[in-house]
């Protein structure tokens, strides 16, 4: 799954060209305060880096994804648990997330988002924030196990 990460981080890469330092940076600290349980930071985060971002393309997608995290975070923050539905990737936001399955191999749809969501704001905070890659690799392994759990399901097994 390194592979299929680096692939997908390729892709992505020539997608994601205008994201101000500070956005991504934004988007880095968001996904970090996510993955330490700092919700209310996440939250914060999410806000603020959405106000950066410009609207149209590649952004789009980003920008759901970073309203993803920011809802996820909230309800946790809240103390509930459960991936939450009220904000998904549309049919043409889905071509930048890295795990697309047919319906009929959906088992959780509010994971599959909110792990699309972690991995879309991981991979563009790696792409445009230098300053923040050292904190961003040593979570790494992490994005590749989220990937791995959907290895039978995208058919890599």
């Amino acid at each position: 799954m390194e592979r299929f990460l680096d692939n997908y981080i390729d892709r992505l890469r020539p997608l994601f060209p205008k994201i101000s330092p500070e956005a991504a940076h934004e988007i880095a600290s968001a996904f970090l305060a996510f993955k330490f349980g700092l919700y209310a930071n996440a939250v914060r985060e999410c806000t603020h880096a959405l106000s950066l971002i410009p609207e149209g393309g590649s952004n789009a997608a980003l920008k759901k994804a970073l309203s993803i995290v920011r809802a996820n975070a909230q309800d946790r923050d809240n103390s509930q648990v459960n991936a939450d539905l009220s904000v998904f990737f549309s049919d043409e936001e889905k071509e930048y997330t890295a795990i697309n399955l047919p319906v009929d191999k959906i088992e959780d749809p509010g994971t599959l988002s909110l792990d699309n969501a972690l991995i879309l704001a991981y991979a563009v905070a790696l792409i445009a924030s230098p300053d923040d890659e050292e904190a961003l690799q040593e979570h790494r392994r992490l994005i590749v196990r989220m990937l791995t759990d959907y290895k039978k399901a995208l058919g890599l097994d």
